[in-house]
């Protein structure tokens, strides 16, 4: 991934746009065209990080947040003064998610062909988390592929009944190529080659059994291996819990037949990444005659099958969607982020004006130690605090946070959700979390609208939860600005209700 990157000559503003147009005013500092920097950040967090950075040094520079009004930035979208603004700075810092689709087309209407841009994504790298599902979370409908993290008390029961239904293998359509642009796309996301991935899945589908019918209500499965039919009754056996090296978690469900001569596999196991009831989708699933220890060994070769009324062609879409990678954009609420991005901020401020290159490294040497140092006491406070877990009835941004000091989370949605209406089932899961962990607070992020917070607290045994709210920065305004906000303010503040929620 390339960390920073210069912008080429590009594409002109028509003249009727330049003239009828405007800078937007810069929070700080004093325009002079012929000699200042002119720095342009989308969010709150960059402006203030370049404001540390540039110290004395804030009067020479024209600096804009184009974030300013409290707009999240999930739902902006830039005026044709903020495309005017980005034209011709010098220095663009945004955060490079889902949210900032709008910046590609902005930076072809770069006028400043020395143009420096700063991708916070980018610069993180492998640093970067996808967003993820936890138990109880609302679903956004085509997004939801199951939990690799979740708790062992998160883990229910199942019936074969979830997998009712007519289901065929996958791997013809990998030797016939139909899923030729899953592998491609895979080996575009992760470390392999897409020929690497197709070697590994090659292994993974490889199988003879061709179709499973599976009847819930009578339990029964119906293996068709090279045309021939073996059928037998099954009963539920239970669940075993796996820790991969990954890091990641997941949950095979077990399954046995008491017929030994139907010439049907004695021991099944079932993965489809679900770890409560509920339809699935499509599975892996492990079989044989030599128990369930065995089978629980195997973790190279894992037969996958889809609905058997689906074509080669929609698997594949099914297949390519769930690629699809949902980058959490929130990685400002990182101290340790914070560190890494300050720095190459300064570095590129040293770049572009060499002659107080000095001012900028000492500036941000002593602005990375205030960063360490809170980084610190976050992390005190943590390992001193009985409770380990936080509970969010609203959005969750802070995965980056959490993870630096190895918390456990849940919330009503994902940090990049559309979702504002919770269901039902979401609503008693939180409730009922919080009863079975004693948890104290209920968090939410700044808003006006904490409805869902008292709807959970309502609903659980006690009924007498403070609810707190986190401040992600994803609404500080210019007048929050003026008022003395900093970044480091506020995350002095979410550390002081942090402490909080986990006594």
């Amino acid at each position: 991934m390339k960390k920073l990157i210069t912008i080429l000559p590009a594409l002109a503003l028509t003249g009727g746009l330049l003239a009828g147009c405007g800078k937007i005013a810069a929070l700080d500092g004093k325009k002079d065209d012929s000699r200042q920097l002119s720095i342009v950040t989308t969010i709150f967090p960059e402006y203030d990080w370049v404001r540390e950075i540039l110290g004395n040094r804030m009067e020479n520079v024209s600096l804009t947040m184009l974030l300013d009004s409290g707009v999240d930035l999930h739902s902006y979208q830039p005026t044709a003064d903020d495309i005017v603004s980005i034209s011709d700075c010098d220095l663009f810092i945004y955060v490079g998610g889902e949210s900032d689709g709008w910046v590609d087309d902005a930076l072809k209407e770069a006028t400043n062909p020395n143009m420096r841009v700063i991708n916070l994504l980018d610069v993180l790298g492998d640093g970067v988390k996808t967003e993820e599902a936890k138990p109880g979370m609302q679903a956004e409908e085509g997004h939801h592929h199951g939990y690799s993290h979740f708790s062992d008390s998160d883990v229910r029961d199942r019936t074969l009944s979830d997998w009712t239904g007519s289901w065929q293998s996958v791997y013809p359509f990998l030797e016939d190529g139909t899923l030729d642009e899953v592998m491609k796309r895979k080996g575009e996301n992760g470390k392999k080659t897409a020929e690497e991935y197709r070697k590994y899945y090659e292994t993974g589908y490889q199988t003879d059994v061709e179709s499973i019918v599976i009847d819930g209500g009578a339990g029964t499965m119906e293996f068709v291996k090279n045309g021939v039919s073996s059928k037998a009754v099954y009963q539920y056996k239970g669940y075993q819990i796996y820790d991969y090296a990954s890091g990641s978690r997941g949950v095979r469900y077990f399954f046995e037949t008491a017929d030994e001569d139907s010439g049907a596999p004695r021991y099944v196991q079932f993965s489809d990444h679900g770890i409560e009831p509920g339809k699935a989708g499509h599975f892996h699933i492990y079989s044989g005659n030599d128990g369930f220890d065995a089978l629980s060994q195997e973790m190279e070769h894992w037969p996958t099958y889809y609905p058997a009324d689906l074509t080669g062609d929609e698997i594949r879409e099914e297949m390519l969607e769930h690629e699809e990678k949902e980058y959490d954009e929130h990685v400002w609420l990182s101290l340790k982020n914070a560190e890494i991005l300050c720095k190459a901020i300064a570095a590129q401020l040293e770049e572009l004006d060499p002659e107080h290159r000095d001012i900028y490294s000492t500036n941000v040497s002593a602005y990375v130690e205030k960063l360490a140092k809170l980084d610190g006491r976050y992390k005190g406070t943590v390992e001193k605090a009985s409770g380990k877990t936080v509970l969010f009835a609203d959005r969750f941004p802070f995965r980056y946070m959490v993870d630096d000091y190895g918390l456990d989370y849940y919330a009503a949605f994902a940090g990049c959700s559309a979702e504002s209406e919770a269901s039902f089932e979401t609503v008693s899961f939180l409730a009922n979390k919080i009863d079975e962990l004693e948890l104290p607070c209920v968090l939410t992020i700044e808003g006006n609208h904490h409805r869902l917070a008292e709807t959970i607290v309502e609903n659980t045994r006690d009924k007498n939860q403070k609810i707190l709210t986190l401040d992600s920065m994803q609404g500080t305004t210019a007048e929050d600005v003026k008022k003395g906000v900093t970044y480091l303010s506020v995350m002095e503040q979410n550390l002081n209700l942090l402490r909080e929620s986990l006594e």
